[in-house]
């Protein structure tokens, strides 16, 4: 019976040694450019891909500067990954350390701010530059358990030959990206990694799992955040007519009066005291509170004047929206979804029905619930500045949209099928 990719990996379990050659095989074959004896998984696949156009070398251990100890203490005390230590090692050290494995996090930047398990493979980790404060971005050291997560935004195993330089390819790693509740953005990547032989495919699940946990946790902690912050705004809108609210630093409300509640606001990226022009509100007073803002509506008629839309999406994984106008300019960081349905409304400026945007995210015109609900959430922060029934940029903006260098740079985590035919007028034309 003929080998598929899935069968390579559950081979893997009984036959360590004979999937290793097959992924050898077709690794070999890739980077050679002829035809492989089967095709590499999908998401190792357009990992190759990646590593081809930017140029890594994938018989080159490149590394770059370990971070000093001082610069990983401080990253340490910063991320809120610090907050999910205990459910990480609870749920992943145990079983780890038994099955020769190591567990690894790291921050967004895919820098390793922990590692712990077997003392063997931890040694072992050291040979390859596996160590604290090392850079193990995707495009740094290839196809990898930790890089390769943060571009996509999924959970992913590789396993042997299916890394891209050739000194990582006696390891299996098999890594699951950690996401901020609150805003959906990437904070961290967990990592469990071991020699070849302690393969199993479903490391996977087990890895995910653990991750969602942390998330788990992420929430339940801003909850009680809120809580926290409700109890200080309690006295403090009861003396208040009009309409106002209280939201945490990242703009999550906690109380209300005069107004409906919504669950959050879209602030400036770096507010500050004094009269500003908020999407959902128009102009407002804002003042500091202990742990966020007291937002006083001001009820006055929007400002007039041009306004300018600019969607950057020249970097690789930080997308913003920024908004220009008579009452001031602000940014919102866009997650990967969000990033997707803006070009797509830049690139359509008639505007898009939601079976043609499902069309274009899904190559399903039948998903406009998810469209829906993911435009329903973009409104939030872009308000006015986006109309519906057709969805699309309001008509007085002027909308600018910034492109990476690389036509594969253009939002890379994408399947959008849209998405991916703009990539390749992009480098055909």
């Amino acid at each position: 019976m003929p080998l598929s990719p899935t069968h390579v990996t559950h081979l893997a379990t009984v036959d360590t040694a004979r999937a290793a050659r097959v992924l050898d095989d077709i690794r070999s074959a890739t980077l050679a450019g002829r035809r492989t004896p089967l095709p590499p998984r999908p998401v190792i696949e357009e990992s190759w891909s990646r590593m081809l156009r930017s140029g890594v070398d994938p018989d080159h251990d490149f590394r770059s500067g370990l971070l000093p100890p001082e610069e990983v203490q401080r990253r340490r005390e910063t991320t809120r990954l610090r907050h999910v230590l205990p459910v990480l090692r609870e749920g992943l050290l145990s079983v780890a350390d038994v099955a020769h494995h190591i567990m690894v996090v790291a921050d967004d930047d895919g820098r390793v701010l922990w590692r712990e398990g077997s003392s063997r493979v931890l040694r072992k980790a050291d040979g390859t530059g596996f160590q604290l404060g090392a850079d193990w971005r995707e495009n740094v050291v290839g196809t990898n358990g930790i890089g390769t997560p943060v571009v996509v935004r999924r959970p992913v195993q590789v396993f042997a030959s299916e890394h891209f330089v050739r000194s990582q390819t006696s390891w299996t790693c098999t890594g699951a990206p950690i996401k901020d509740p609150r805003d959906g953005r990437l904070i961290g990547v967990v990592d469990v990694s071991g020699p070849l032989d302690t393969m199993h495919p479903a490391t996977l699940a087990w890895v995910d799992s653990v991750a969602k946990l942390a998330e788990s946790r992420l929430r339940e902690l801003h909850l009680a955040s809120l809580e926290q912050l409700r109890a200080v705004a309690a006295p403090v809108l009861a003396r208040l007519t009009g309409r106002a609210l209280v939201v945490d630093r990242d703009g999550w409300t906690a109380a209300v009066t005069g107004m409906p509640y919504p669950n959050r606001i879209a602030l400036p990226k770096s507010p500050s005291p004094g009269r500003r022009w908020l999407p959902a509100l128009g102009l407002c007073t804002l003042e500091p509170l202990a742990g966020g803002w007291l937002v006083r509506a001001a009820d006055e008629p929007e400002p007039q004047g041009a306004t300018r839309i600019v969607l950057d999406l020249a970097h690789p994984r930080r997308w913003t929206v920024t908004v220009s106008g008579g009452a001031g300019t602000w940014s919102h960081e866009l997650s990967p979804r969000h990033a997707e349905l803006l070009y797509l409304l830049a690139l359509h400026r008639s505007g898009r029905s939601a079976a043609g945007l499902a069309e274009d995210m899904f190559g399903d015109p039948g998903r406009t619930v998810t469209v829906r609900a993911e435009m329903s959430r973009v409104r939030r922060y872009l308000g006015a500045f986006l109309e519906h029934r057709p969805y699309r940029f309001c008509e007085d903006a002027e909308v600018e949209v910034l492109l990476p260098g690389s036509p594969g740079d253009l939002l890379p985590h994408s399947t959008a099928p849209a998405v991916l035919g703009a990539r390749a007028c992009t480098e055909t034309g």
